[in-house]
């Protein structure tokens, strides 16, 4: 019997080590990220995930994913790089650096194609980003198909695909955005400030669309089942959208919670990339008070691909949990 499990202990480490050589990196739309950081291309496409809510046919779109160093400086700004070390240890993942993703979604009605944010566009494709357009190609969905566009807030990844080399990405599709949101991003007061970068993109991307756009604040329905909410903070007017259809409910997050365990499970950890820390910490907690609560399922923007899940309160904050089959059955 000891001879046996000797024998059994040798295949393991065998087979680990096999493991440990064949994947040494991170598969993402069109590319792969290495052991080292580098790129590896690969043959197959854009990552998607397709599923029904009620009506509602969801399609998520991997745009893209990229390696960010120290997890911790963005989204444990001011903490013990100790304590933020020790909870990714907890939670099996590598203390200095992170897979961030960038997941659009296109909601088909029946009765209106409806894509919510747009992806890094072309400005991402030379890193193996701006994928959104071909996996919804390989989705059936052409780029004349979309009929609706709505941006959750005005940060580059979220509106760089609004428009193509020729012009508007979304040719036939008019337009949402956040009152707010629009506001102050237009705003010549952003010049010469932090703002500034983000001002011109927008000026460039978006301003452009304004006379195609319907300007919305929180209440504000974007189509029958699917109604805006507010939740400022990561930006001065960041929406999230509840969607609604056959008795289902599913809350489109965008960039509430960025990363799954350390803005879930420390939801009140500032993160860098928040424009008023203290209010999207609050923002934080408020809405996955309800997600929680009332054990809505989410999808968040930067969650882990297919970016979907659910989440459970704990004594400081929330654990996340994956969708598996719920939509399917």
């Amino acid at each position: 019997m000891a001879e046996d499990n000797g024998i059994h202990r040798r295949r393991l480490m065998a087979t680990a080590g096999i493991t440990a050589l064949a994947a040494p990196f991170i598969a993402r739309g069109g590319s792969a990220i290495a052991a080292d950081g580098e790129t590896m291309e690969t043959s197959r496409g854009p990552r998607a995930d397709s599923f029904n809510l009620g009506d509602f046919k969801l399609v998520v779109v991997e745009d893209g994913t990229r390696v960010m160093e120290n997890p911790g400086d963005t989204f444990g700004t001011g903490q013990d790089p100790a304590t933020v070390a020790a909870l990714l240890e907890e939670n099996f993942l590598p203390e200095d650096k992170m897979v961030n993703g960038f997941a659009p979604v296109l909601v088909d009605t029946g009765e209106q194609t409806i894509l919510f944010d747009t992806g890094m566009g072309p400005a991402g494709r030379s890193w193996g980003a701006g994928q959104l357009m071909a996996g919804l190609k390989a989705n059936g969905y052409q780029p004349g198909d979309i009929d609706v566009v709505v941006i959750t807030h005005m940060h580059g990844d979220h509106i760089n695909g609004l428009m193509e080399e020729g012009g508007p990405a979304f040719p036939n599709a008019s337009y949402v955005f956040g009152d707010k949101e629009y506001a102050f991003w237009s705003d010549e007061a952003r010049v010469g400030t932090p703002a500034e970068g983000g001002h011109e993109s927008v000026t460039k991307l978006i301003v452009p669309l304004a006379d195609q756009a319907r300007f919305i604040t929180g209440g504000d329905e974007v189509a029958p089942g699917i109604t805006a909410m507010e939740a400022f903070g990561h930006t001065p007017g960041h929406m999230i959208f509840m969607l609604e259809s056959g008795g289902r409910q599913l809350l489109l997050t965008a960039d509430t919670a960025n990363h799954y365990v350390l803005s879930l499970q420390r939801p009140d950890w500032q993160v860098r990339f928040d424009m008023d820390k203290e209010m999207a910490a609050a923002t934080r907690r408020q809405v996955f008070d309800m997600v929680a609560a009332e054990k809505i399922p989410f999808l968040g923007y930067h969650m882990p691909f297919p970016s979907v899940g659910y989440v459970e309160k704990t004594d400081q904050g929330y654990m996340f949990m994956p969708k598996t089959y719920q939509f399917a059955l």
